[in-house]
Order: structure tokens, then C-alpha cells, then sequence
């Protein structure tokens, strides 16, 4: 499972993509991956809100995330 993180999200993990499992945990739904996430990097908490894309696609909390899954992490984006 390949992560991508965008934005500030690629700031507070100090790189652009990670491989799952971290520790031999693999998340099961994308809820489970945003806990896993302020978990190993307790600067996500900080952020309002942040998306999260599965296979191209915006994915609420419920989906349920394989292994050969590609995730985007999209943090909020200001601008004018």
C-alpha cells in the first residue's frame, strides 16, 4: 500500500510518499489509517481536516483499504 501526501501533509511526514504496513500495521479502512497516521505523526492532529483519495478517488472514513491500494493524503489548501 503506497501513500502519497501533498502539501503540508508532505511537510509533517518529512517525505512525499511512505509504504504500508508501518510497523506491521496495515490499516483496514481509512478511518483506521487516519488514527495510524496522528498515531506515528501527532502533527496530523493538528491539522482541521485532511482528505484522503483511494485509487484516484476521494474515499470517506468507512472504505475499506487493500493492499495494492495507492492513498492520497490532501490536506486543506488556502490560496486567492
Amino acid at each position: 500500500m503506497e501513500l502519497l501526501l501533498f502539501g503540508i501533509a508532505k511537510d509533517i511526514v518529512g517525505r512525499s510518499s511512505i509504504d504500508l504496513p508501518s510497523k506491521g500495521v496495515q490499516p483496514r479502512s481509512v478511518a483506521e489509517l487516519k488514527e495510524l497516521l496522528i498515531a506515528d505523526y501527532p502533527d496530523f492532529s493538528k491539522l482541521s481536516s485532511f482528505a484522503v483519495a483511494v485509487n484516484s478517488e476521494y474515499a470517506g472514513d468507512d472504505v475499506t483499504l487493500g493492499q495494492d491500494d495507492e492513498i492520497a493524503i490532501i490536506p486543506p489548501v488556502s490560496g486567492g
